[in-house]
């Protein structure tokens, strides 16, 4: 579709009558709610060092108010305007800008160890959470074209993985290895549910992984941290201290949990607990019983996301939203993972959980577009 094509678009379309699906919208309010007041719980110790106890949840409500802007702009959009190449072009190439701009010293800020935010003013941004939807509408604007045959593996697939490769290695060096392979994993499943070969994604799915074991086992820091969290109590001293903090805090909690904002950890023992640590505050406070109901809503949310999806008729749609609802699941999926012990410990978010004005922003501008596909569609 041209860039003429698309200023004679119509941007909005009439929503008079037409509502997203109930159930995904008050699993989706639930899952805000209850992340919103388990941050309180997991932040106000803290956030009162920094002078209140509400910090981080008023900076989380901003980047609400900003997502709910985004969300109706998106609920209200016309998705087929996101189907142009120009769109997803522009996203993906602003992407890769902002991308190359994080890993330079003195523009991208460096915090813990790693160059992954960009500073305007007061306000932080994470390129890396806007790279990820815009390569979901990248791939599915080109896994929806009827010219694309990804059952060729030279011709069809293999070129498909150039530009998640691309920003993979970007995300990489930052260095985020967490976000870096949730890109490639979103993007192979999106290829799988378009009808790739099993063989042929299984070639690029070993490839991926051994880069992410190079990677991994290159530097010294990495070696350790892949080793400790095998027996993180081993290395309790070092690399093994914040995952052994982290079971210590699911041990607590037992089946029931110490209460709401009752548990220990947060009181400096785990380290950020408001954001990427922050499903072990699920564990302590709320217990077993806590994390079945929080990963019960997820899994609600996740399975009317795919429903939506796999319902529409258009391709197009049926691919974005479908590419959204797995960004948001492995993103789940390896977050939960990392904080339990199932796999080596790594930065990533739980969504619509952890601090970060970005993220959240981000995400609901994407539930937006699942709002948005789910309004069009004939209620089953």
């Amino acid at each position: 579709m041209t860039a003429g094509r698309l200023r004679g678009a119509k941007v909005f379309r009439d929503t008079k009558g037409k509502t997203p699906d109930k159930s995904l919208v008050i699993t989706f309010l639930l899952l805000m709610v209850t992340g919103l007041i388990v941050l309180y719980a997991a932040s106000f110790y803290n956030a009162g060092a920094k002078g209140s106890k509400l910090t981080d949840v008023v900076s989380q409500l901003f980047g609400i108010m900003i997502g709910f802007i985004l969300m109706m702009i998106l609920w209200k959009m016309d998705v087929r305007i996101l189907s142009f190449p120009v769109v997803s072009g522009w996203l993906l190439l602003v992407s890769f800008i902002l991308l190359v701009l994080v890993a330079i010293p003195g523009i991208g800020v460096y915090i813990n160890g790693s160059r992954r935010w960009l500073r305007i003013g007061p306000v932080s941004f994470q390129p890396s959470e806007l790279a990820k939807y815009s390569l979901v509408l990248f791939m599915a604007r080109v896994l929806s074209s009827p010219k694309r045959d990804i059952s060729d593996f030279l011709k069809g697939l293999l070129p498909l993985f150039v530009v998640p490769g691309a920003m993979f290695l970007l995300i990489l060096i930052q260095p985020n290895l967490s976000t870096a392979g949730s890109i490639i994993i979103t993007s192979a499943l999106m290829t799988m549910i378009a009808g790739a070969r099993w063989l042929h994604l299984t070639i690029v799915g070993i490839c991926g992984f051994a880069v992410g074991a190079y990677y991994a086992f290159s530097e010294p820091y990495r070696r350790a941290r892949m080793i400790s969290f095998l027996d993180p109590f081993k290395y309790f001293s070092n690399e093994g201290y914040q995952l052994a903090q982290s079971l210590m805090a699911f041990g607590s909690g037992g089946l029931f949990g110490m209460g709401l904002g009752r548990g220990r950890q947060k009181y400096s023992f785990l380290p950020y607990p408001e954001s990427d640590f922050i499903f072990a505050i699920v564990g302590e406070d709320m217990g077993f019983i806590g994390c079945l109901l929080v990963m019960g809503l997820f899994m609600a949310f996740l399975f009317l996301g795919f429903r939506i999806s796999l319902n529409e008729k258009d391709r197009f749609k049926s691919m974005l939203g479908a590419g959204i609802v797995l960004t948001i699941s492995v993103q789940t999926v390896l977050n939960i993972f990392v904080v339990t012990g199932i796999m080596p410990t790594t930065g990533l978010p739980l969504p619509f959980f952890s601090a970060g004005g970005t993220s959240v922003s981000i995400v609901m501008g994407a539930v937006g577009i699942l709002f948005n596909i789910s309004s069009e569609q004939e209620r089953l």
